[in-house]
């Protein structure tokens, strides 16, 4: 608990901040005002924009039907429970009707495989939140192995990234009287050798946080002393990008383990050190590798750019596993000498990988459709391949390992075929399927297929397109684009139950386009499109729009983007360059002020995606040409989009879709705008939130293309 002295200071530097964003307000930005977060004036125009979105959306007598159905999707209870392998148990979180914020829960194996799995609950969310009197949201649990007896609930107020971290003991299913407890922030937590240290990094004091809002002190926290008593054992600089120094420590299935320290220089690039009784000793590895699992003894190193170790002929591909000896990484982390475990093909993709006792399961895309590798210790460093039997055509991905045997769960999902759990044992290569979510729409008379478009330099752009059987090509379909490109983030096939129900069964056309920036390819298709190269990702996507038009599928008339987050800015920029191309935009949990992106929530930890428009004169020219905030123009022929965005986004900010909104309202543009007051960078904080969101969005969808 922070002094009062802290709290009153804190109050004093958010009021001078106050008065400085006003003292800043000029003619080129005169709603500086709006990115005071929670402020009267702010949650005012708030209020009046939602209302007035409301209005129109609730208003449509489909509406009611669409939220009923929207929330029956949500709160269905033959859903998948995925699973968890936890202390000799199966455990899942869990939310429906009857448990709006939510349930952690357990069983046996053999019980999670029946029908109707007799479930115990461990902790209430909802009950816990009426006692405390609280707006919990659970955002996860870290347990302490090889007992995996205590563990770390991770509680976040309203849905922010910022959580409250307490320790919580799964058999008695309580909190632990006098246990560990961090205060809210962006902390970051590990159990180290047993369940009586934490490797902690936080904010320690008042301004332990680095640029990017993000720690960069890591200490050692034993059971029993205050956090004031905690052992520094790393310090960053507060001048690190990325998301903060990062602690979490590796531990294979005979219970060896290695204390990793991550100091991100930006995004994409960090330094990698290893804890040793001689204290912090950085790893050699490159800036885009990571030591991310460990299996028998092998350490494994993930590369994201093209590596030759200290010493060594040999040079590794970018997008390649790597594997190192434990015991030689902890004596010479100066000269690692490492193996080939896996490389990827010309269309091929890393997408992760997953330690189960003695096997390492490594997901893989080919050709934008799922794999999964597996890869088996052998003699004098080698490694033995084969591969989980799933289908083909599908997205894949596994959804946990047991470090106690070989088993993990496997997920298998497409567009027309509903999610899918298989129980899998990594040891023989075999896998059943467990359980199946029934259809949520009509998927009898669809197809999935998938084309290339071609970009403005001549790359091949490949999209899936799900439609009627019996399509019509005469540019009369409503069609709605999806994209993300950023990140190194692949977007694949997956079953989405509200889309099929309240678009594709009323006759709409879904287009999921694979555009640069992400990982569908490997690294090189995430570089192309970095910093001021980032117009290539623009281009992809408004070609795949292209060629949606010139294959009679849809008009201008009929197609509608959408995106969220770092899509968000895409569907803001394809709406600002080319407004001709759509007839709606969904702009979702937004960034679109990519001048003040640095002064906006966690905008600063994304220099290495973006570039810095402080530090490169370049990257500046390039946005100020490109970010949509400063480029929407009066008298522009825009479509009416739909901004959506939520108070609680501490990641993104609702800061940037406000922003935007009051810049077309000044110019007299047509928009609708909603802000969801809980919910994080998500839609929101419950089921209840989550419907209503997807109700209005695709009312608006269907009023733009449909009617």
């Amino acid at each position: 608990m922070r002094l009062v002295k802290t709290v009153i200071l804190a109050a004093a530097l958010a009021g001078a901040a106050a008065t400085a964003l006003h003292a800043q307000a000029s003619a080129d930005d005169p709603y500086l005002w709006l990115e005071e977060v929670s402020s009267p004036r702010a949650m005012d125009w708030v209020n009046a924009h939602n209302a007035k979105a409301q209005a129109v959306l609730e208003a449509d007598p489909r509406y009611q039907a669409y939220y009923t159905e929207a929330l029956a999707i949500a709160q269905a209870k033959d859903r998948i429970p995925f699973g968890r392998f936890l202390n000799g148990q199966v455990y899942n979180f869990w939310q429906d009707a009857d448990h709006v914020r939510g349930v952690f829960r357990r069983t046996s194996l053999a019980g999670y495989q029946a029908e109707s799995p007799a479930w115990e609950t461990v902790l209430d969310l909802d009950a816990l939140a009426a006692a405390e009197k609280a707006n919990w949201v659970y955002k996860g649990t870290i347990c302490a192995r090889p007992a995996e007896r205590r563990c770390l609930i991770l509680l976040s107020d309203g849905g922010e990234d910022a959580v409250t971290t307490r320790e919580f003991d799964l058999p008695t299913g309580k909190f632990v009287d006098g246990g560990f407890v961090i205060p809210k922030g962006k902390s970051r937590a590990a159990w180290e050798e047993d369940e009586n240290s934490l490797l902690i990094s936080r904010e320690w004091a008042p301004g332990d946080l680095g640029r990017t809002g993000y720690p960069f002190i890591v200490k050692r926290l034993k059971r029993g002393q205050q956090l004031s008593a905690a052992v520094e054992v790393f310090r960053g600089s507060a001048e690190d990008g990325g998301y903060g120094v990062t602690p979490y420590v590796l531990r294979d299935g005979e219970n060896r383990t290695l204390a990793v320290i991550d100091r991100p220089l930006d995004t994409f690039r960090s330094e990698t050190y290893i804890l040793t009784p001689k204290g912090a000793q950085r790893v050699a590895i490159p800036a885009k590798a990571s030591l991310n699992d460990m299996v028998a003894g092998r350490v494994i190193i993930e590369t994201r750019e093209d590596w030759t170790p200290p010493g060594s002929a040999t040079t590794y591909p970018a997008g390649a596993l790597l594997s190192v000896d434990l015991a030689q990484l902890k004596a010479d982390p100066a000269h690692p000498r490492p193996t080939l475990v896996y490389s990827a093909g010309p269309r091929e993709a890393y997408q992760g990988s997953t330690a189960s006792k003695g096997v390492l399961l490594v997901s893989t895309l080919d050709n934008v459709r799922g794999r999964t590798l597996l890869f088996t210790p052998g003699p004098r460093g080698t490694w033995k391949r084969s591969a989980l039997q799933l289908p083909d055509n599908s997205t894949i991905g596994v959804v946990d390992a047991s470090t106690t045997d070989n088993k993990a769960f496997v997920s298998v999902t497409s567009f027309l075929t509903p999610p899918s759990m298989w129980l899998a044992d990594a040891g023989t290569g075999q896998a059943r399927q467990i359980k199946a979510q029934p259809a949520k729409f009509d998927a009898s008379n669809l197809v999935a297929e998938q084309y290339e478009a071609t970009s403005s330099d001549g790359t091949r752009i490949p999209y899936f397109l799900v439609h009627r059987r019996d399509i019509k090509l005469d540019g009369n379909n409503p069609t709605l684009l999806y994209a993300y490109g950023g990140f190194e983030s692949s977007s694949t096939p997956a079953y989405s139950a509200t889309t099929g129900k309240l678009w594709l069964e009323h006759g709409g056309v879904y287009a999921l386009a694979n555009i640069r920036g992400g990982g569908e390819f490997g690294p090189k298709w995430h570089e192309a499109g970095i910093g001021v190269k980032r117009q290539v990702i623009y281009d992809d996507f408004v070609a795949v729009g292209r060629d949606l038009i010139a294959r009679h599928i849809t008009t201008p008339r009929r197609l509608g983007i959408r995106g969220g987050s770092n899509g968000g800015l895409l569907t803001g920029v394809a709406f600002t360059q080319h407004p001709e191309l759509w007839n709606a935009a969904l702009i979702e949990v937004p960034l679109l002020d990519m001048i003040r992106i640095s002064k906006i929530a966690a905008g600063a930890s994304w220099e290495g995606e973006y570039g810095s428009i402080d530090k490169d004169p370049a990257v500046r020219a390039f946005w100020e040409k490109t970010s949509p905030y400063q480029n929407l123009r009066k008298g522009g022929a825009y479509p009416e989009p739909f901004i959506f965005t939520t108070t609680k986004d501490d990641r993104v900010g609702p800061q940037h879709a406000r922003k935007f909104a009051a810049r077309m309202e000044e110019m007299g543009l047509p928009f609708l705008y909603y802000e969801n007051t809980e919910g994080g960078h998500a839609a929101g904080a419950n089921l209840k939130q989550t419907a209503h969101t997807s109700a209005l969005e695709m009312i608006y969808l269907t009023r733009k293309l449909m009617d």
